[in-house]
């Protein structure tokens, strides 16, 4: 089967973070893949790695929160991406406010929205989480800064190995708007 680390590295995609809260839990990833795919309705989808924390608690969410990373944040990035939530509380030393249904929102990124999962897709060892915009940053005076790129994250060591599978359902489909675990 053809691998594509060379197809990824050409298209230099933008990095994100993704927030979610459920039952009193928070939890936050790097995420790579991910992007519009659809004018009308305005809906975003944000593959999760199932061997992360996040996904776990993203299956129980209504919403999750995208953060588009400024390319002077590559610490947000090393610790999103470089960190296990199973080890390591990544909220602690970061600022940061409760958004929808907790939702963390990451107080120092410009660009972000929120959006109620519509639909939870299969995706290998990503899942894809179907995005409706329900709240966004303030576009402010300035435009947004210069995203992170796939480049500018090239040697960051992942918190977990790439592959790796959690305990839990990883075949979940969602696919009657509610979200998972709703």
């Amino acid at each position: 089967m053809p691998d594509l680390v060379e197809f990824a590295d050409a298209s230099d995609g933008t990095m994100y973070v993704v927030t979610a809260a459920s039952g009193g839990t928070r939890a936050g990833c790097l995420v790579e893949y991910a992007s519009p795919c659809s004018i009308d309705p305005p809906y975003f989808v944000a593959w999760l790695s199932t061997a992360n924390r996040t996904y776990d608690v993203a299956r129980d969410a209504r919403y999750l929160t995208v953060h588009v990373l400024g390319r002077e944040q590559r610490d947000l990035a090393e610790l999103f991406g470089g960190q296990t939530g199973d080890a390591v509380d990544k909220f602690a030393e970061i600022a940061w406010r409760a958004g929808r249904e907790g939702s963390p929102v990451l107080s120092d990124v410009r660009s972000w929205f929120t959006g109620r999962i519509e639909r939870v897709l299969p995706g290998g060892d990503h899942v894809g989480f179907v995005l409706l915009p329900v709240e966004h940053a303030d576009p402010g005076a300035e435009p947004p800064p210069a995203p992170l790129r796939h480049r500018h994250v090239q040697g960051l060591e992942a918190g977990h190995a790439s592959g790796e599978q959690r305990d839990g359902d990883s075949d979940l489909v969602r696919m009657d708007g509610r979200g998972p675990g709703h």
